[in-house]
């Protein structure tokens, strides 16, 4: 079964994502992103997770070493873990208190997305269903995630250019395997691009909060939202 964003962000805002609820310190990320994450209906239950069987009981385990089990797995192999592991991984990391790895995961897990969508066709047959739940992960768990990165805003984007150094860093293979489709042009070329296109997305997020009245407008409206309440606890 699979949803749409629609009835995805429905759902999030039943299970209490929403900017109205009641604030409350948010210490899970409780979203479906069918078929590859269930979260626990009750806080401290085990997940239900499908996006690979090196990965899927550790990211399932309600045990703080095991989900560092995981990252570290990944760090040690990254060339083909999906998008789809990165997000899930960066949401088990933020469902143990371990916020700061979750922003730099969700950070790597986007933009690997973002810059495969610049090199496959993600239209095709066999990667539409990944282009549509990288998509889902960072609408429903991006305000949570980035609701706790922007406590710091120094740190944020710090931690954004430490995640694109890392994607750069480790290309995903994925990519080039001749087997998936890609659209127009060389592959490398594409992958080269689209690294730039991170770099730039990443630069003018910086230069649009250097601006002081932006950043007072952004900071008024965490306020009125009551984001520290709910994202920047200790």
């Amino acid at each position: 079964m699979r949803m749409g964003a629609k009835a995805l962000i429905v759902l999030a805002v039943a299970m209490g994502l929403n900017a109205a609820q009641a604030a409350e310190p948010i210490r899970q990320i409780g979203i479906y992103v069918q078929p590859f994450y269930e979260a626990a209906r009750t806080p401290g239950d085990a997940p239900r997770v499908s996006v690979g069987q090196t990965f899927n009981a550790l990211l399932a385990s309600t045990k703080r070493e095991d989900i560092l089990a995981a990252r570290d797995l990944i760090l040690a192999k990254p060339q083909l873990v999906t998008p789809m592991t990165l997000m899930v991984l960066a949401i088990r990391l933020y469902d143990m208190g371990l916020r700061d790895d979750a922003v730099f995961w969700f950070y790597v897990a986007k933009d690997r997305a973002i810059i495969m969508s610049e090199v496959l066709d993600m239209k095709a047959q066999g990667l539409a269903q990944a282009d549509e739940a990288a998509r889902n992960f960072s609408v429903l768990a991006g305000p949570v995630i980035n609701g706790y990165a922007f406590c710091d805003l120094a740190k944020q984007q710090e931690t954004h250019a430490k995640a694109v150094a890392w994607v750069e860093s480790n290309p995903y293979q994925a990519m080039f395997m001749e087997r998936l489709p890609a659209l127009p042009g060389d592959r490398a070329e594409n992958a080269k691009r689209a690294i730039a296109h991170a770099k730039e997305r990443a630069t003018k997020e910086s230069a649009y909060f250097a601006d002081a009245k932006t950043r007072e407008s952004f900071y008024a409206t965490r306020t009125r939202n009551e984001a520290d309440v709910k994202f920047c606890w200790k």
